[in-house]
Parts: C-alpha cells; sequence; structure tokens
C-alpha cells in the first residue's frame, strides 16, 4: 500500500500455484530453476482470464483468453504468478496522477520515482515482493527502472523474445526482457521465455544458448570502451557521486582482467 507496485494481485491462484509446485517437486518432478518461484508481469502482458490494463482507464476492464507466449512459457517452466504490475500508461511518459491507478514508489526512498516505464517491476522486484518480473524496453524501460531502483535489467536482443500478447508501443523497437535481483537470475528467466514464436514473425530463429553457462566466464582480456570526454571532462555535471561510483567499477573491471581504453565520440557533443 506504500509502493504502488501492483495493479493487480492473484493472491489465491499464486498459493494454490505453489502448494501445487511443492507436491511436483516432492515427487520428482522438478522442471527447472524456475519451479515455485514466484514472478509478476508489467500490465501489458496478457494473461487469460486476469484484466490486463497496460496503465490505463481505457483498457481497465480488458480481459484477454489467452495468454501472452511469455506469460504462457514462464509458466509452462513452472513459475507461480503473483499479479500484474503498475506501469506508465500503455509505456510512455511518467507519472500520472490522472490514471486510476497510484504511480509505483522507489522502495529505497519514497519519495523517488522508479523510473518508467516499467515502474512496477522494479519497484516489486527491489522490494523482493517478486523473485523476478517481466518489462518491456522501447526507449529504456527496463534498464532505467533496474538502474533507479538497484536491480538488473536485460534488455534482451530484438527478436530474442517473442511479443506475441504483448500491448505494442512500436512494434519495430518493442524488446521484451527479464528484471531481477542477481545476473545469475535473469539468466534463468531468459532460458524460460527466450525461442522462435510463430505468433511473432519478428521473433528470431536463431537456437537459444545455455545462458546459465555464461555465468561462469570471466572477462579477462576483453576490451572496454570508456568515453570520458564527454562524461567527465572536465566538468561533466554529473552528480559527483555517480563519477565516484563509475570509477570504482572502472577500477574493479580492470582488476578482474579487462582491459580500459578511452574513446572518443564526438557525436556525443
Amino acid at each position: 500500500d506504500q509502493l504502488h507496485s501492483f495493479i493487480t494481485i492473484l493472491a489465491e491462484a499464486a498459493l494454490a500455484g505453489a502448494r501445487a509446485a511443492e507436491a511436483e517437486i516432492l515427487q520428482g518432478h522438478y522442471k527447472g530453476p524456475m519451479h515455485g518461484i514466484s514472478f509478476a508481469l508489467k500490465d501489458l502482458y496478457d494473461t487469460a482470464g486476469i484484466r490486463t490494463t497496460s496503465g490505463s482507464r481505457v483498457d481497465i476492464d480488458r480481459v484477454p483468453t489467452e495468454d501472452a507466449t511469455t506469460t504462457a512459457r514462464l509458466k509452462n517452466a513452472g513459475g507461480i504468478l503473483l499479479g500484474k504490475l503498475a506501469m506508465h500508461e500503455y509505456a510512455l511518459g511518467g507519472p500520472d496522477f490522472t490514471t486510476p491507478f497510484l504511480p509505483a514508489r522507489n522502495p529505497w526512498n519514497l519519495e523517488h520515482i522508479t523510473g518508467g516505464s516499467s515502474s512496477g517491476s522494479g519497484a516489486a522486484v527491489a522490494s523482493g515482493q517478486c523473485m523476478g518480473a517481466l518489462g518491456s524496453c522501447t526507449g529504456g524501460s527496463i534498464r532505467g527502472p533496474a538502474s533507479l531502483c538497484g536491480i538488473v535489467g536485460l534488455k534482451a536482443t530484438y527478436g530474442r523474445v517473442s511479443r506475441a500478447g504483448v500491448v505494442t508501443l512500436s512494434w519495430s523497437q518493442d524488446h521484451v526482457g527479464p528484471m531481477t535481483w542477481t545476473v545469475e537470475d535473469s539468466a534463468y528467466m531468459l532460458q524460460a521465455i527466450a525461442g522462435h514464436d510463430p505468433k511473432d514473425p519478428t521473433s528470431s530463429r536463431a537456437p537459444v544458448p545455455d545462458y546459465s553457462l555464461s555465468l561462469r566466464e570471466d572477462i579477462r582480456g576483453k576490451v572496454i570502451g570508456l568515453p570520458r570526454h564527454y562524461f567527465f571532462d572536465p566538468d561533466p555535471g554529473v552528480n559527483a557521486e555517480v563519477v565516484a561510483i563509475v570509477e570504482k567499477a572502472v577500477v574493479e573491471l580492470e582488476k578482474l582482467g579487462a582491459k580500459i581504453e578511452t574513446v572518443e565520440l564526438p557525436s556525443l557533443e
């Protein structure tokens, strides 16, 4: 009631799903890392028999007849849907008090926003209300809330994840991806939802790798470009604390074996 992260809560269904998952796992029918794990969906992912509002008064009573492909894949992987999450209306703009739903608040400071448009996803994951969520990203709507809420947000490669049953903002730019506490959790969620879907003609036919294998890789020898001239020199206009944190990260990356190279991007001016 303070974060306003959820639009619809599926308490009874989630508890029933948890009991069913527990029984399946105890009987030896373990489906994988998502089995029995709670997740929630930005409220533009279609859910059969459950309203999907897109954060708008226009669709406040819209109830889809079938799941989005991503919704179905998470369920098939054993995930348990807790509910539908707050968002900026039709995934555009900012916090808006004229919609039927109060804007989500940042768990770290209730006076601050979460970023958008996947605002409820950022708040719910950061506060531990769900272990993971799906956001959607057209111009920063996964990465922004992840940054402001201190979680992991992955804007998956275009076409890597089906958008069938996901309300469209821009067909040529919309992306689907996970929002989680950790990189490892994002790998597991992406594993469950990635892959070709005949319902989405833009979805990729490229094979889906085992994303968990990449978690064992290190960054020795990788080259990281660092554009200092625009962001750091001579008076960046960026908060000094933020600059200091980035500088600390650069040092850590070098310690881990990465090679840092200063790059020039004149077009930024």
